[in-house]
């Protein structure tokens, strides 16, 4: 008990050491606050700190245990990919708008689309009567009728060989499946004829349940039939408008541009002009190639309506490679239904064989390199198009992305000739002596 009254002392000698030092550590931290707001760096009292508003931030810099300012804190990567970011967003809404823009206004955009592949294919012919003497009027007019004339003739030739072979074709029809059917009993898949009964049985009655879906597809089916006038009739307008006053419109338009972009864009314009005019014509030509051959190999091999598939062969033929698929396996379903199983694969055979010389040979030695493009970006091209506006837009998306593709390559050359010529930009002491000064702005 002798030993406590000095224990206590210690105690309380210990308690008056720390307050000191916690004393000292307040007036440590109020010392470098005001060093911090003081413009000097220099405690100068009360009267002579910076003034602060209220709430504002303070930046604690250099001082050992302080919180530096955020964005200093980001690491530069993150910084970038944030700015990136933003910018990417803006031109991802853009082009949404975009779309929505052309999927609301879509047939105007196809009609104007498929008149400036016409006018592509035509206007060279234009432009070869003028050189006989013909005026500019005359030499569209006759271009034009003659064009939309041929157009008629092939439509009403395909409906009319339809429609004479249609009732031989039902027959064969109708023998091709029983003929399927007898050969599903003896194949060795196991099928009885009860199978292929229920089979019938439940398409018979799932046409007959889906009657009014079927009506309503047949009446919206009217209603494409009016659009597609609609869309043909502002095709031939724009067609004539632009083989008469192509060249007045595109100056037009040029106008329009901002005047440091011009020079580039009058270089480039017909540039992708004769892109696009490069590949309707070599399309035009391996189309036809195509249809001549698998035509004669369907006719050869006795296949019903081989003119009308011929003509559906040329006309899909200008969607790159899903259409040569849809057309060979529209010619190979028609064979194997009239004719049986082993012409369906000798017509298989015909049309894999004409779309191998015409993918390794007619492709790359009509069209050339001025069109090439890679297959993925066609596969992905007709798919972007076909999902945007259907057959149409799957027909568009090629030209288009060669066309781009054309603007975008002579658009960077054209960059690097400019700067090649004008010089690199001033900079470090070039830069700071060349900037204006107060006088000169």
């Amino acid at each position: 008990m002798a030993k406590l009254p000095e224990w206590l002392s210690r105690l309380g000698r210990g308690l008056s050491h720390v307050e000191r030092r916690l004393d000292e550590r307040r007036a440590e931290v109020a010392a470098e606050d005001v060093a911090v707001l003081s413009p000097t760096g220099v405690d100068q009292g009360p009267d002579d700190r910076l003034p602060v508003a209220k709430g504002a931030p303070v930046v604690l810099v250099g001082q050992p245990g302080q919180r530096p300012e955020p964005a200093s804190v980001v690491p530069w990567g993150m910084r970038v990919a944030a700015e990136v970011s933003w910018r990417l967003l803006i031109l991802a809404g853009m082009l949404w708008v975009l779309m929505k823009v052309i999927s609301e206004i879509r047939l105007l955009v196809l009609a104007f689309a498929a008149a400036l592949l016409i006018t592509a294919l035509l206007q060279p012919t234009v432009a070869r009567l003028r050189r006989m003497g013909l005026p500019r009027g005359l030499a569209t007019a006759v271009t034009a009728i003659a064009g939309f004339v041929m157009i008629g003739l092939v439509g009403w030739f395909v409906v009319w060989q339809v429609m004479e072979n249609l009732d031989n074709l039902s027959d064969r029809v109708r023998d091709g499946i029983e003929e399927l059917k007898a050969w599903a009993l003896d194949s060795p898949f196991h099928v009885t004829e009860k199978q292929i009964n229920d089979i019938a049985k439940n398409l018979s009655e799932t046409i007959g349940t889906n009657t009014e879906e079927i009506t309503s597809a047949g009446l919206q089916g009217v209603t494409v039939v009016v659009e597609v006038l609609t869309g043909m009739l502002l095709a031939m307008f724009s067609t004539l408008f632009l083989l008469y006053d192509g060249s007045r419109i595109w100056r037009w338009l040029l106008a329009l541009m901002p005047a440091a972009a011009r020079p580039g864009l009058a270089g480039a314009g017909p540039r992708a002009w004769r892109t696009l005019t490069a590949y309707v014509r070599g399309t035009v030509i391996v189309a036809m190639i195509d249809a001549i051959f698998i035509g004669l190999g369907i006719y050869f091999l006795d296949v019903p309506m081989a003119v009308p598939l011929a003509v559906f062969i040329f006309l899909f033929a200008f969607i790159p490679l899903v259409g040569a698929v849809v057309s060979g396996a529209l010619a190979v379903v028609v064979a194997l239904v009239t004719q049986g199983v082993f012409t369906a694969l000798m017509v298989l055979a015909v049309v894999l064989a004409v779309q191998q010389i015409e993918g390794h040979v007619l492709q790359p030695f009509i069209l050339g390199r001025a069109v090439r493009v890679h297959p993925l970006a066609v596969v992905l091209s007709v798919a972007a198009g076909g999902m945007v506006a259907g057959i149409g837009g799957a027909v568009v998306a090629v030209p288009l992305v060669a066309v781009t593709n054309t603007v975008v390559v002579y658009l960077r050359a054209y960059a690097r000739e400019r700067d090649s010529r004008v010089g690199p930009a001033p900079h470090g002491a070039t830069a700071v002596e060349s900037a204006p000064g107060p006088s000169q702005s």
